[in-house]
């Protein structure tokens, strides 16, 4: 087996190669290798893959020199990171030396095919008598562990399964994801993903990311260094203080970026190994989790203040110095006190975003201007009222004034009048201003105080209703009654995760609206009769939104998140929407097509970054949409000879 130091390689070239060879030690001449490296791990260069053929006549040759990669960026923009070819679909994983042969290679996920290795393969890799003689296609595969997965009836299970799964066979799993998304979709996320974070420390097995904690700091960027891809171009990390509507899982809130993340490649083509998932420790206020012996991260009560703060700092110091301007930095499930500074303070200098708040607010917007071809009307013509005034609830609210005022072209100011906020004190008014955080001030109005929902929908009168406060069962009946009494389609959003916290259910809705709510929840629903009609509701995903943004940011080389990008990525969703799913009661697409709904927004949010010029990767295509489509990872298998 070839074996190459990756401290060996300066000016693009080989130099003091190792060169051990076990198989030619058994008389073999066709050493069954794939490498790959960049020269002395040097962010300045270009990957250099090199593939070492099986048929190597003197397996002591040094391989040749390789020529410098030239950026394939147009516009005098470098490519310093390598970022502009993160998209593509490698032979090889990039930095790192990876050989794989035998027994090795049927246990790296990235290249592991299983019983899919052709005669040839075996043969060439030394795979005989490793596996059993049948050749099962990758159809077949699927099919079969499909099978598997249905077999287990705790959906936690199945969530354990397909992680093994990605841990073993990295292609099968996404296959599996892509193929059969609107089924694996709550397995792998929401809300399974949710009860996988409160047990984290005991199915815990092996890492799938990062783990940098309080004792790590001052060393940061030599942690980054100790993960094995290099070309890094979405990052999605949490501190675990507020996972989902569960609250502060601290460490075990990994489950999160690892779940993210997976769906940024299964929907958005985005390349695994582009990807990686960050938990940043900082202690926990769990008292719980403090006190079990199977918590896997720090037994401290959490940081704040300065201390959290120059931790944060170093690490976004250190992810741009390590992965350069265009990395997409998400941020996800940090506490409201925390999220808003951190997108206020990283905004202007980092292309960052936040899901809980931009992510949320676009999926819910483009949910709003599907509903409305229903109920008719423009946004302006409509009364928001939410229950919540968190992340969520704020950041939806400012992204619908946004859109109210890019339609009239009234000043923002005017169209936030349109939107109502009740937060756990009720009605957010202007005589409580003085006691309110900074974020839920724009939300102040002239209004005498009302000192709960039901209160509030009586006196504002809202067309839409939107729950995004984490509290389940507060959309009761008469709140829903109440809403069926002034609308004729009351539009009732129930966005809260994981579905305990939901506001009220589907079925819930439906009834209680004898049947003419248009409903969404965050959490997934199964269809429901009532009155011999089936009726069958969206989900307000954000799924729908964050990998096809990515993607379009990756796919431009945006350098910054506009607030514009996130309006074209609700536009491009809605237009999704057809007459036929509106007609079923459904305000978002099925996620059958999600892959080219993906398409179509990162298609719009590049050409926002163009319009807007925070683009680098130029020119810019001609056909975004077929040049997105085009970057896409799939997750065929490749042949090894």
């Amino acid at each position: 087996m070839l074996s190459l130091n990756r401290s060996c390689f300066l000016n693009n070239g080989l130099s003091g190669v190792s060169v051990g060879l076990s198989q030619a030690q058994r008389g073999s001449t066709k050493p069954a290798v794939v490498v790959s490296v960049v020269p002395n791990g040097r962010p300045a260069d270009r990957n250099a893959s090199l593939l070492v053929e099986n048929n190597l006549k003197d397996p002591t040759a040094v391989a040749p020199v390789v020529d410098e990669i030239k950026s394939t960026v147009g516009g005098g923009v470098g490519d310093v990171y390598g970022e502009d070819s993160a998209t593509e679909d490698q032979m090889v994983t990039p930095w790192t030396v990876s050989v794989a042969s035998g027994y090795q290679l049927l246990r790296d996920p990235h290249y592991n095919k299983g019983l899919a290795f052709n005669d040839k393969e075996r043969d060439a890799h030394y795979l005989r008598g490793l596996l059993p003689p049948a050749i099962v296609n990758h159809d077949l595969q699927v099919k079969k562990l499909m099978n598997n997965i249905r077999q287990y009836q705790v959906p936690l299970q199945r969530y354990m399964a397909m992680m093994d799964l990605q841990e073993s066979n990295e292609r099968l799993f996404y296959k599996m994801l892509m193929d059969h998304v609107e089924e694996l979709l709550p397995i792998v996320y929401t809300p399974t993903v949710g009860e996988a974070c409160q047990k984290y420390g005991t199915i815990f097995r092996r890492p799938q990311g990062l783990f940098i904690s309080l004792k790590e700091k001052g060393r940061i960027l030599e942690v980054l260094k100790n993960w094995p891809e290099k070309k890094i171009q979405v990052i999605v990390v949490t501190d675990g203080e507020r996972i989902l509507g569960l609250g502060d899982l601290g460490c075990q809130g990994m489950g999160i970026p690892v779940g993210k993340l997976s769906l940024y490649t299964a929907l958005g083509g985005i390349r695994p190994s582009a990807c990686l998932p960050i938990t940043i420790d900082v202690g926990t206020n769990n008292e719980d989790l403090l006190k079990n012996e199977f918590y896997i991260g720090l037994r401290q009560r959490r940081a704040t203040g300065q201390e959290y703060a120059e931790l944060i700092d170093e690490f976004m110091a250190a992810v741009k110095q390590m992965y350069g301007e265009k990395v997409l930095i998400q941020f996800e499930d940090f506490a409201n006190h925390n999220a808003f500074d951190l997108l206020a303070k990283y905004g202007p200098s980092h292309l960052v975003f936040n899901d809980d708040i931009q992510g949320t607010a676009s999926v819910v917007l483009a949910g709003l201007i599907s509903a409305l071809k229903s109920v008719g009307g423009q946004l302006a013509d409509h009364t928001f009222l939410f229950l919540g005034a968190g992340e969520a609830g704020t950041g939806i609210a400012e992204l619908i004034a946004l859109e109210i005022s890019k339609q009239t072209g009234i000043p923002l100011v005017e169209s936030r009048k349109k939107i109502w906020l009740v937060d756990s004190k009720g009605l957010i008014v202007k005589s409580r201003l003085d006691s309110l955080q900074d974020f839920k001030r724009p939300w102040a109005h002239e209004h005498e105080t009302v000192p709960n929902l039901i209160n509030a929908v009586k006196v504002i009168k809202p067309t839409v209703l939107i729950g995004s406060s984490g509290a389940g069962k507060t959309f009761t009946k008469e709140v829903v009654e109440t809403m069926t009494s002034l609308n004729e389609k009351p539009i009732i959003l129930a966005l809260s995760n994981p579905t305990s916290q939901s506001e009220c259910t589907a079925k819930e809705a439906y009834a209680w609206s004898k049947g003419r709510a248009i409903f969404a929840s965050g959490s997934p629903f199964d269809p429901v009769e009532y009155n011999g009609k089936t009726y069958v509701s969206g989900q307000a995903n954000n799924a729908y939104i964050f990998p096809g943004l990515g993607l379009g940011l990756i796919i431009s080389g945006a350098i910054r998140v506009h607030d514009d990008m996130l309006l074209a990525a609700s536009e491009a969703l809605a237009s999704q929407v057809s007459q036929e799913n509106l007609d079923n009661g459904l305000i978002y697409p099925p996620f059958t097509n999600i892959r080219k709904i993906s398409a179509h927004i990162a298609a719009r949010v590049a050409a926002k970054a163009y319009e807007l010029g925070l683009a680098t990767r130029l020119p810019q295509p001609e056909n975004l949409v077929a040049y997105a489509e085009s970057c896409m990872y799939s997750p065929s298998y490749r042949s090894y000879r």
